[in-house]
């Protein structure tokens, strides 16, 4: 058990990195519901998975290149802004509209979506599951089942964590007024667009 100490704690971590999954997942436990957050939480972890796929079965020498390929941060960065100021002037408009909070939730499905792209388009979490992987794999082995478990273990406290940033998150809502959710809104707009061009101009330095 002690190859898999690490794992969970790991997994915490990552749920606690400050990123626009942080922002967007708390945003969407506020402004909508807990299921619509379980069902984005779980596109994020569909995308986690997919990177840890990519990074077991692909070769190491293409993945180095593959995470510093510069057009791919661009790409993402680019994507991730537009998404952000998309979502920055839905807020504005909302603004001026009758103030009062809907409680129509939207398709879950959109909602899975919407956390597997957000995720998957920032290259910088193949990295991430490449430095475990390139970490933890020679400690397993290589063997496919402990490493199966060992990632599963991360995913696993991932996920309770962000349990208890929704449960926590849904508490607060009850003290918003609708123009404070909608400057949440706002905010967590203008923080994805930050991310998106911290990404854009990371292809000038690599």
């Amino acid at each position: 058990m002690s190859d898999y100490s690490a794992a969970i704690p790991i997994g915490i971590f990552l749920s606690f990195m400050i990123g626009p999954v942080f922002f967007v997942l708390l945003e969407t436990a506020v402004t909508k519901s807990v299921k619509e957050a379980l069902f984005f939480d779980f596109g994020v972890i569909l995308g986690d998975i997919s990177f840890i796929l990519i990074a077991y079965f692909s070769s190491y020498s293409l993945l180095l290149k593959l995470k510093d390929n510069p057009k791919l941060y661009l790409f993402g960065g680019v994507i991730m802004a537009i998404y952000g100021i998309i979502s920055f002037f839905k807020a504005q408009k909302e603004q001026t509209k009758p103030q009062h909070i809907s409680v129509e939730e939207t398709s879950l499905l959109k909602h899975t979506l919407k956390g597997f792209l957000l995720n998957f388009m920032n290259i910088g979490v193949l990295g991430f599951w490449l430095g475990i992987l390139i970490n933890i794999g020679p400690k397993l082995d290589m063997n496919g089942g402990k490493i199966a478990t060992y990632f599963a273990l991360i995913i696993s406290g991932y996920f309770i964590s962000d349990l208890i940033k929704i449960n926590i998150a849904k508490k607060l809502k009850e003290k918003l007024t609708t123009k404070k959710i909608i400057q949440l809104k706002k905010i967590v707009a203008l923080i994805i667009i930050v991310f998106g061009l911290f990404l854009t101009i990371k292809t000038q330095i690599i």
